[in-house]
Parts: C-alpha cells; sequence; structure tokens
C-alpha cells in the first residue's frame, strides 16, 4: 500500500525509492509512474528521464539532481499522486529503465516521449507495484 502521505489529496509528495545493481553499460536513468486501473485508460502520475546512473534513490519529496521531469496527466510537471474513486483501489506501477545512451527528452516531454526512447535504447528495467485506495 501507497501511504496516504505520497496521494494527490495530500500534496503529490513524491514516496521514497530506491534501486541497486545498475549495470555498468547503463548512460541514464528513466522513471515512469502509471495507474493502468484508472477510468479512462492508463493513468500516467510522474515521469522522469536524465537520472544519473550512480542515483541509489530518490528520497521522500526530493529532487534529482540533473534530472528533467514530465509532464503528468494531472496537466503539471512532476509526481502527481494517487486519487483512484472513492471506493475504488488501484495499483501503481514505477518503472525504472537503464538507457544505453542519454535520452535528450528536456523538461515538460511527454510519457510517449519517454516510452519511445526506453524502446529504443531500454538495456535494464524494474518494476515496483504499489496500491492505493480510498
Amino acid at each position: 500500500m501507497i501511504p496516504a502521505e505520497y496521494s494527490h489529496q495530500n500534496g503529490d509528495t513524491p514516496p521514497p525509492l530506491e534501486w541497486l545493481d545498475v549495470p555498468e553499460d547503463v548512460a541514464e536513468l528513466a522513471l515512469i509512474c502509471e495507474d493502468p486501473d484508472a477510468p479512462n485508460g492508463t493513468f500516467t502520475h510522474w515521469a522522469l528521464a536524465a537520472i544519473p546512473p550512480d542515483t541509489g534513490g530518490i528520497a521522500a519529496d526530493q529532487n534529482v539532481p540533473n534530472a528533467v521531469s514530465g509532464r503528468n496527466d494531472y496537466g503539471t510537471s512532476g509526481y502527481g499522486g494517487p486519487q483512484p474513486p472513492i471506493g475504488e483501489t488501484h495499483r501503481y506501477f514505477f518503472r525504472l529503465y537503464g538507457l544505453s545512451e542519454p535520452s535528450g527528452l528536456a523538461d515538460g516531454f511527454s510519457a510517449d516521449d519517454l516510452r519511445a526512447k526506453v524502446r529504443d535504447k531500454a538495456v535494464a528495467s524494474g518494476t515496483l507495484v504499489g496500491t492505493f485506495g480510498r
């Protein structure tokens, strides 16, 4: 379960995330968080690119130096926490990708922009699934 402090109604504080064993051939990490259970189709909550490969994670409510933020489906840049309809519990997929070369993405990129880069450049990946209900 994702703690309520990381939800949309509690200010969109990004949750802490940690990872290990990034392969040596990774030039950049990219992160996307999506809710496939959203009523109108998959909803993007967070997209980050240009994360340095030696970054071992993201502390709660911290910016990653040199990383670039994409747009979420709330229409803002950065993290937008979970907010499923009342009475529902949704799944939130946090996917981290290791890219073989820099993505070249700039602040404000779309989730589709990131997906295209991942298709072409991903050499490693990991997924964490959290749930949240109201």
